[in-house]
């Protein structure tokens, strides 16, 4: 009997090229979802990967999006398309030493970036709370802590998001090249390219990316309509999500929302290559470390102890 360790659809892609893979999943798909769409769901569902996309291409696609979305919403939604800026890098920077653990930067993020609210709740940033007596251990991080008031004594916190990695696991993983890592240092996902099989989740060792389970719920009255293409532009069910620094603030000269919020200034944001930036001075004169160092990813979101 024959024991072929790869399954029919795997020895159909051995040997092909990326864009030959990508081809091939497009063709299988849709040949098993054809009869069901409509031409407007088949020119999404057979719709190309953004960085394909010609000039013109792309204007369309934005502005089917914006009609949808100010239609759906009662609003007027704008889709952006801002491009990474030459000579920009952006980092990131925590100070251990005054995050609080209040969560604000959590339902900050949650406000600018258009998370599903409930069933399912979605939250791009994780804070845990730690025991100074142990330092920076997972095992005794609680995620899901309960206080009346926070710092509670003998504690830390830990703020965890995407840390935008200079080598990112998971657009290795992605088999249909639907994440990548743009010039300016920000990870992004083409919603519209993702087919939600969760390499990507599986490969983060962050915990950082988030999966819609159901059709987010995202009331109205509290829809940002300022969004961008690779942002925070509604998602479907099905896909991936997670954290790109407030893509569509910070190429506008924009701070993240969880920035500003900080009530105790706790996150610092710039560019990397400016040595005049927020950012650089941290990264020169303060003690600092990058989560899971050994993994070798190279995260652009950095921990540091200001005292």
């Amino acid at each position: 009997m024959n024991h072929d360790p790869l399954p029919e659809v795997e020895v159909a892609l051995a040997g092909r090229t990326p864009a030959g893979r990508r081809r091939f999943l497009r063709s299988a798909l849709a040949s098993v979802a054809v009869a069901g769409l409509s031409a407007c769901k088949m020119e999404e569902f057979l719709g190309r990967n953004y960085r394909e996309l010609s000039r013109d291409e792309l204007g369309s696609i934005l502005a089917r999006l914006e009609q949808k979305h100010s239609a759906g919403y009662g609003k007027a939604v704008r889709v952006g398309n801002e491009a990474a800026q030459p000579g920009v890098d952006f980092g990131y920077g925590l100070d251990l030493s005054r995050c609080i653990g209040c969560r604000r930067c959590v339902y900050a993020c949650v406000k600018e970036n258009n998370q599903s609210r409930t069933e399912p709740q979605i939250h791009w940033i994780k804070v845990l709370e730690l025991n100074k007596e142990h330092g920076v251990d997972l095992g005794h991080a609680d995620a899901y802590y309960e206080a009346d008031e926070v710092p509670r004594p003998g504690h830390f916190y830990m703020p965890v998001q995407c840390q935008q990695c200079a080598h990112p696991a998971c657009v290795k993983a992605c088999p249909v090249g639907a994440t990548w890592k743009e010039p300016d240092g920000i990870v992004v996902v083409d919603y519209d390219w993702c087919i939600g099989c969760r390499c990507c989740m599986s490969a983060c060792p962050y915990g950082a990316r988030r999966f819609n389970w159901a059709e987010p719920n995202l009331p109205k009255e509290e829809m940002n309509p300022d969004t961008h293409y690779l942002g925070n532009r509604p998602r479907p069910k099905g896909v991936v999500e997670k954290c790109t620094f407030c893509i569509q603030r910070v190429r506008k000269g924009r701070y993240p929302a969880c920035v500003e919020i900080c009530p105790v200034g706790a996150r610092k944001f710039g560019n990397l290559l400016d040595p005049q930036s927020e950012i650089r001075q941290v990264m020169e004169t303060k003690r600092v470390f990058v989560f899971k160092e050994e993994l070798r990813t190279e995260p652009q979101f950095y921990y540091f102890y200001a005292t």
